[in-house]
């Protein structure tokens, strides 16, 4: 699915990147500790989140995340949009809550980057090939 689709299907604003609109996305990842999304989150994915600071994009940047869609009508900080536009990482923003952001673009066709699989009785995490 193309990023304008994902704007579109989200009511979102852009606030960064808006000639990255036509950039391929698979998968996203939500989280508001960004410990996980350094130990989760796949190169390529949906980072969907409602810190607005710079942390939220030097980590992005870090994981190679396509994009950063933030929830809950969260606005970016200066800080954040600049080192955005430098690091040429999207912001996207959108009014649904994260819960509803996720669940929107699922049914989109959108993956999380981790599902749970039974083996053995148990439930394990296993990561999906972003590339799917």
């Amino acid at each position: 699915m193309k990023l304008q689709e994902v704007k579109e299907i989200l009511d979102a604003d852009v606030i960064v990147g808006a000639e990255k609109l036509d950039m391929e996305v698979q998968t996203a990842f939500g989280a508001d500790l960004m410990s996980d999304v350094l130990a989760f989150a796949k190169a390529g994915s949906l980072l969907l989140t409602g810190l607005t600071n710079s942390q939220v994009i030097k980590t992005a940047a870090t994981r190679n995340i396509a994009a950063i869609i933030l929830v809950r009508g969260k606005q970016p900080s200066l800080e954040a949009v600049n080192m955005a536009k430098e690091l040429q990482i999207p912001i996207l923003a959108t009014k649904y809550i994260l819960f509803e952001t996720a669940g929107i673009l699922y049914t989109k066709g959108i993956v999380g980057c981790l599902k749970k699989v039974k083996s053995d009785s148990l439930y394990k995490e296993e990561y999906i090939d972003s590339k799917v």
